[in-house]
């Protein structure tokens, strides 16, 4: 009973305080492996790339895999709900006074610096996600393997080609997929 409990307060607070959508849990999804079992920071990359290449939200995604690895099935529902019951709470707040609400100088001020805070955020954890996806080995040890250059050029034509080509993400999700299995990744 204990986990259902940890993953609720976990997840409250992830979706409490992660302004801005799914992105902005990366931070603190980082984070849970230094106070819980539930998954390796290494794992958080793997976590993306499952959840952006099924539907739905990233975060959501995200606390349903890291809620199951905890909890099984039901690990998964916690997790889920817990994330999602902070936006659910502010929004029916929101929506009682809304007028106010848009209309105050404070609130606008909060809401005009909480973006460069969030974007920080979220560059810190890309920067996270980058180095453990192209320069972490197996055993969570830092290295610049001859692989990591490969993985980088894949990295660079990949950003560059999304940058021209206005195709699906799941498309170069794939192309990386069959590139791995040809090449043996």
């Amino acid at each position: 009973m204990k986990v259902f409990w940890d993953l609720f307060i976990e997840f409250f607070q992830i979706g409490l305080f992660a302004v801005g959508g799914g992105p902005a849990t990366i931070p603190f999804l980082m984070d849970l492996p230094n106070r819980h079992d539930w998954y390796e920071k290494a794992d958080v990359a793997k976590m993306l790339a499952v959840s952006e290449s099924t539907p739905g939200p990233i975060g959501i995604n995200m606390a349903t895999y890291a809620g199951y690895n905890a909890a099984g099935f039901a690990g998964g529902i916690a997790a889920t709900l817990s994330l999602v019951l902070p936006s659910i709470i502010v929004i029916v707040l929101i929506a009682k006074i809304l007028d106010k609400f848009n209309k105050n100088p404070y609130v606008k001020a909060a809401f005009f610096t909480i973006r460069p805070a969030v974007t920080g955020l979220i560059a810190t954890a890309v920067l996270g996600i980058w180095e453990t996806a192209l320069f972490t080995t197996e055993d969570g040890s830092f290295q610049f393997p001859i692989g990591s250059v490969i993985l980088c050029a894949v990295f660079y034509v990949v950003m560059n080609l999304k940058k021209l080509k206005k195709l699906h993400p799941a498309f170069w999700i794939l192309c990386g997929a069959v590139f791995g299995i040809v090449f043996q990744m």
